[in-house]
């Protein structure tokens, strides 16, 4: 409870999140790197958080299932994913179409249902994108032990 409350904090101070760039970007490769890059400061802090506890809790996770790690939320880069969107989107449960990706509130609850798959759409190594697609709704193993991870947080 405290991790999700100090999270909504920094939704809306951004400048408090502080992720370690540098250790994720020497996990990521050239490709992986740029989706990296392009999530908010916020997404990344979280993304090393849950990347660094799996490999705490799993030492021999493989490369594939640390990168997926650190790019499990990089759908949510496709559009601005407000503060308030997110709560709103987080308080209130829609059913709405992956496509086409719209503007404005309907295109926020896009993004929150989605961001799983328009994520794994952008990743070229299949097994970092079938984590990071499942990461949600998990069946392979190392997609329940992301979303196990991702859960504490």
């Amino acid at each position: 409870m405290w991790s999700r409350l100090k999270r909504l904090y920094k939704a809306f101070v951004p400048a408090r999140a502080q992720p370690d760039d540098d250790w994720a970007l020497a996990e990521l490769s050239l490709e992986e790197a740029h989706l990296y890059k392009a999530m908010d400061v916020r997404d990344r802090e979280h993304a090393v958080r849950v990347a660094k506890r799996l490999l705490e809790r799993y030492p021999d996770a493989p490369s594939y299932a640390v990168r997926a790690a650190l790019l499990h939320d990089c759908g949510k880069a496709l559009r601005p994913y407000r503060p308030l969107e997110r709560i709103l989107t987080g308080l209130i449960s829609l059913d709405v179409p992956i496509e086409p990706l719209h503007k404005g509130l309907l295109g926020a609850w896009q993004i929150r249902q989605h961001h799983p798959e328009y994520g794994a759409m952008r990743i070229l190594e299949p097994q970092v994108a079938q984590i990071v697609r499942e990461h949600h709704h998990p069946v392979s193993l190392w997609a329940q032990r992301l979303h196990e991870v991702d859960e504490e947080f």
